[in-house]
């Protein structure tokens, strides 16, 4: 019985479940401050036998498990949440195993596992919402290096009729300061979802995710490309997506997925809205056995 906590700014999935994936049980919690969060998170999970627990958090956070402060979530503009030691309360709470990364990393995992990237050995899996990141797999393994990957950062070209300044509080008009869900919000005053029918939002926000998604294939050459989070459930942004990479890409790599198969290629989560909180059970899974390597 392993337990999960896909960790988001607006509200916690714990989830309890099996190293296939299943789910049990769930329940949602609001992200309030810290110690009234994790004191509900706790509540639940004493209800159950678990023998590890997963993580996923929102981010940025110290992935290094050789850092001293391996576990914390860093910078974090949510208020009671900066230098949180999250890994390390949890497991001070539970005394059982605890497995820890961000939120994409873990929604990477289980779409690599159980989801659309499955017989694969590389995966991105990018979120798009009220911020944008991206966990990546090389060759079966999560992409880790000073930190995780931040991928909702990086600067794309502004379209030319865009005079929106940008929504990123550090960055401006980086990626996900031009086509988060608060940049969007922002820009045409609505939010995502009540502005469906109108073309030339989607078209906008098609141009800059495929501008970040060539750089993406340019730089980690994924073999499956997954899109999630909640601007995503607008459909109507995939076949922008699918217009705008291969022409960016302007011939320069000759693939099918990148052509003809590309509907196949850059997709949904398989797994839908459960990608992320089945990963932290991948990421409870992978802790016990640590766990058990260590004891023998």
């Amino acid at each position: 019985m392993l337990g999960g906590i896909e960790a988001g700014g607006t509200k916690f999935v714990c989830a309890v479940g099996k190293e296939d994936g299943t789910i049990i049980d769930r329940i949602e919690i609001p992200t309030t401050m810290p110690e009234e969060t994790i004191e509900k998170v706790i509540q639940y999970f004493h209800q159950f036998s678990l023998q590890a627990i997963g993580i996923g958090s929102f981010g940025p956070v110290d992935t290094d498990k050789t850092s001293r402060t391996y576990g914390t979530i860093m910078a974090t503009p949510k208020a009671g949440w900066r230098h949180f030691p999250f890994l390390q309360t949890i497991k001070n709470k539970m005394k059982i195993p605890v497995g820890f990364s961000t939120d994409v990393n873990a929604a990477a995992l289980g779409e690599f596992l159980f989801g659309g990237a499955q017989d694969l050995d590389s995966c991105l899996y990018i979120t798009i919402g009220t911020g944008i990141g991206a966990g990546a797999i090389v060759e079966g393994r999560l992409l880790q290096g000073l930190s995780h990957p931040e991928m909702g950062h990086i600067y794309i070209r502004r379209h030319p009729d865009d005079t929106y300044q940008g929504k990123c509080p550090y960055h401006k008009d980086c990626f996900e300061g031009l086509a988060s869900g608060p940049a969007i919000e922002a820009r045409w005053g609505k939010k995502a979802a009540d502005l469906s029918a109108i073309n030339q939002v989607w078209e906008l926000e098609g141009y800059y995710i495929a501008q970040a998604l060539v750089q993406y294939i340019l730089i980690l050459a994924p073999k499956k490309i997954i899109l999630g989070g909640g601007v995503m459930n607008q459909k109507q942004v995939f076949p922008y997506i699918y217009q705008y990479v291969p022409k960016m890409m302007n011939s320069y790599l000759i693939f099918s997925e990148l052509s003809d198969s590309i509907r196949s290629y850059i997709i949904p989560p398989l797994l839908d809205r459960n990608a992320g909180i089945i990963g932290t059970l991948v990421l409870a899974d992978q802790a016990l056995k640590a766990a058990g390597e260590v004891r023998t």
